[in-house]
């Protein structure tokens, strides 16, 4: 799924990362949590639907705990955005 800001892939987040504004750093750490987080949920999914193609190594609920944490830090960026009135 391609996120509303557009940011697709890990690598479109390199120029954000290395800016010397922390705003765009802010929106380059959202934006690549915010990809790792729904491919962390994708694998969640197939593997609760037995269509993993993977073997999977830790139980499903450390990779939900995982999830569930993620889903939080996501949070928290998004509360600094909107106090610091970044878009992302």
């Amino acid at each position: 799924m391609i996120p509303k800001h557009g940011v697709a892939t890990l690598a479109e987040t390199v120029a954000l990362m290395n800016s010397t504004d922390y705003q765009e750093r802010l929106k380059a750490e959202y934006y690549q949590l915010r990809i790792r987080y729904e491919g962390l949920i994708n694998m969640i999914l197939t593997v609760r639907k037995g269509t993993n193609k993977f073997p999977v190594t830790a139980p499903l609920e450390l990779y939900e705990a995982q999830a569930n944490t993620m889903a939080s830090y996501l949070k928290i960026l998004e509360l600094r955005a909107t106090n610091d009135k970044i878009e992302l």
